[in-house]
């Protein structure tokens, strides 16, 4: 097993375990990627998740070049999951947030997971890059799409460009890290953000997700006119009445997800 995964007060922890390899994923370690997504999908219990790498030296180095078996750019882009590096990036069927615990590097389909998350929380060693085009390859998995919608455009261009790494600081500075903490608060910075997360509405925290990433691309207009299943659960639940009535009692709501 190269991934570890738990389960806990509704919070899925996702741990890609290889820090010999600076936790680079293989063939092996993406399918049990995908296998502990889709677990994670078929479980409403599930509130939140964070995706990390063991160790302090990397979240993910990306691609384990080891693992090519000799394929070409064009044979690996034609072969790519459609959903992205480590089936991640591109996921549009997680409905819950994935938050990124970024310890160390994350380097070419290691950023692109990270592109992949709803919220990202760095050390402030952690250092982000797409280099693809150092070694001959191209950010196919989710980076060149993805990084220029998150940042500014001069920025993901320079990045993907020239294959240099950016500091913790610099992305929280372009918006694509929320937070930046010492190594040593990052797990204790994570669980602050996960308890905010948790203390929120789930199925409101869902509708949101799905907005946010069905109509980032829309005008205004037609954004505001889109009704998704998530928005219509959320707004019809027992949790919508229930948070009404926490505030007038002036206690904590108790959400059921319903």
């Amino acid at each position: 097993m190269s991934v570890l995964f738990t389960l806990e007060n509704h919070v899925a922890r996702v741990v890609i375990d290889r820090p010999e390899r600076m936790n680079a994923v293989d063939r092996a370690t993406s399918d049990e990627l995908e296998t502990i997504w889709r677990k994670i999908e078929a479980d409403p219990t599930v509130r939140c998740v964070v995706l990390t790498g063991s160790g302090e030296r990397a979240f993910s180095a990306g691609a384990d070049l080891k693992d090519s078996n000799g394929l070409s750019g064009l044979e690996y882009w034609a072969s790519a999951n459609p959903l992205g590096f480590g089936g991640i990036a591109l996921r549009r069927s997680l409905k819950v947030p994935v938050v990124a615990r970024v310890n160390g590097l994350a380097l070419g389909g290691g950023m692109e997971m990270v592109l992949g998350c709803d919220i990202v929380i760095a050390s402030d060693t952690a250092r982000f890059g797409l280099p693809e085009a150092k070694v001959g390859n191209l950010p196919l998995a989710g980076g060149m799409t993805l990084l220029q919608r998150l940042v500014p455009r001069n920025i993901a261009v320079g990045l993907m460009m020239t294959g240099r790494m950016a500091s913790a600081a610099e992305m929280e500075r372009y918006g694509l890290v929320n937070a930046v903490v010492p190594q040593d608060e990052l797990d204790a910075e994570v669980e602050r953000w996960i308890a905010d997360i948790l203390a929120s509405a789930p199925l409101c925290v869902q509708a949101i997700k799905a907005t946010v990433r069905e109509t980032g691309e829309m005008p205004p207009d037609q954004a505001q006119a889109v009704r998704s299943p998530e928005l219509i659960a959320a707004l019809t639940s027992e949790d919508s009445l229930e948070g009404v009535r926490a505030f007038r009692e002036k206690r904590a709501p108790v959400w059921q997800g319903k």
